[in-house]
């Protein structure tokens, strides 16, 4: 099964991971969340899923989705065409998260994770300045949709390709139930924050 999953070589390293995670953790029942909370040994694994979903809730992808139809309507886009330019913004996650399944090996949870926030920073920045420069320049405004554009692609290769699979790697078996259900409590009451809270801030 792993020569299937992984092609030939020696595999042997990972068969063995796979034989100690199994006697570790023979005949342990799966974890409850306050399992999670109250184990000691968990808690750094812990504190790096909260931070990491943390940091992908206020990065402002949300904002940006919300944002992104007025700034195509200011780029000239017409109307009736901003529906094609966001079901493009949302393919272009979509390619860019499969993108991400593809560099996560190579390039490292780390590396993505942190050149993608520079480059969402980056992005952020220089959308503050065209958006204030939006009238001032005719070609302004199509320099905000790409810039758009760039941030999504950023966040599909680093936090929303990362965030999927980091409970499975961070966590043995018997606690990744309860940190799957504790990464999606975390991004739902997060969100929901967010959502009441920014009206205000605007």
């Amino acid at each position: 099964a792993v020569k299937q999953l992984w092609g030939d070589g020696d595999h042997m390293a990972e068969i063995d991971d796979i034989i100690a995670e199994q006697e570790a953790i023979r005949g342990e029942k799966a974890k409850s969340i306050c399992d999670l909370f109250r184990d000691k040994a968990v808690r750094w694994q812990l504190i790096s899923l909260f931070l990491v979903s943390s940091c992908t809730q206020l990065i402002g992808i949300n904002v940006v989705y919300f944002y992104a139809y007025d700034v195509f309507i200011k780029a000239g886009i017409p109307p009736a065409q901003t529906h094609y330019v966001s079901l493009g913004v949302g393919i272009t996650e979509i390619l860019t998260t499969v993108v991400c399944g593809f560099l996560i090996e190579r390039a490292g949870r780390k590396t993505l994770l942190w050149k993608s926030y520079a480059v969402m920073a980056l992005a952020l920045g220089l959308l503050t300045v065209t958006l204030s420069l939006q009238d001032s320049f005719s070609w302004v405004p199509y320099c905000s949709v790409a810039l758009i554009f760039v941030f999504i692609m950023s966040f599909g290769v680093g936090p929303a390709g990362v965030l999927c699979s980091l409970p499975t790697e961070l966590f043995i078996q018997s606690y990744r139930p309860a940190a799957y259900v504790f990464n999606g409590i975390t991004n739902w009451i997060q969100l929901f924050i967010l959502g009441l809270v920014f009206p205000f801030i605007v």
